[in-house]
């Protein structure tokens, strides 16, 4: 018997080992200029990156969360100096924001994840997580190049980033945060992701619209989400 509980306790200690692994984070810039990640922890969380490094076209970032629960934001400065101290977009409002959870509250094995443009767009940007333990965990993001049909009225940084306003960012990035209250159509349960993977200037998301049947709207229907491997 004693062998017995023994080896449910080793079993048990595996699982909460298991539960708790940590989870790796990878930037790709798929742009065509320089992108420098701004990572920012939430309050009383560690930092997981000193917001030095430049990714060329193409290049990738990778970074290791804590193995405990952690929580922030990713963004991508443009246009930045050498030092990465000044920069045209991405370090404030408006930028495009990729809010990230993982080993989250009681389930250390959950991760949460979105793209936010409650504060902006400055370059697309999509999440993915890879490896998961299992459940729902769809990609999410904008895959469109917002500024380019932004409304004159509420573009900024000399065109290269957008203000707004929400239903414009909505209807063409549906699997995005457009308001504080807004959330993705598409169910998200993501359990145990080995990796979760931003992607700035990913080229698809969404597999296309439905084709137009007689007596039906011609509107979007979301069927396969996609995103780099």
């Amino acid at each position: 018997m004693a062998t017995a509980l023994a080896f449910i306790a080793i079993l048990l200690a595996a699982g909460a080992v298991a539960s708790t692994a940590a989870t790796t984070l990878t930037i790709h810039n798929l742009c065509p200029h320089p992108v420098w990640p701004l990572i920012t922890p939430n309050s009383g969380l560690p930092s997981i990156s000193d917001n030095t490094a430049r990714l060329d076209p193409n290049s990738l970032l990778s970074l290791t969360f804590p193995s405990t629960f952690w929580s922030g934001r990713v963004a991508a400065r443009t246009g930045c100096d050498a030092a990465a101290s000044g920069c045209w977009t991405g370090a404030s409002p408006p930028a495009t924001v990729v809010q990230l959870t993982v080993h989250d509250g009681g389930d250390l094995d959950q991760a949460a994840y979105s793209v936010s443009l409650v504060d902006g767009f400055n370059v697309p940007a999509v999440v993915t997580p890879h490896a998961t333990g299992g459940s729902q965990c769809p990609a999410l993001g904008c895959a469109v190049d917002l500024n380019c049909d932004c409304p004159p009225a509420k573009r900024a940084a000399e065109g290269v980033a957008c203000l707004g306003p929400p239903d414009y960012f909505k209807n063409r990035c549906p699997l995005t945060r457009t308001t504080p209250t807004d959330v993705e159509p598409v169910p998200q349960s993501c359990r145990a992701p080995g990796e979760l993977k931003v992607v700035f200037c990913q080229t698809t998301i969404v597999t296309g619209a439905s084709t137009a049947v007689a007596g039906e709207d011609e509107a979007m229907v979301i069927r396969t989400v996609v995103a780099d491997s």
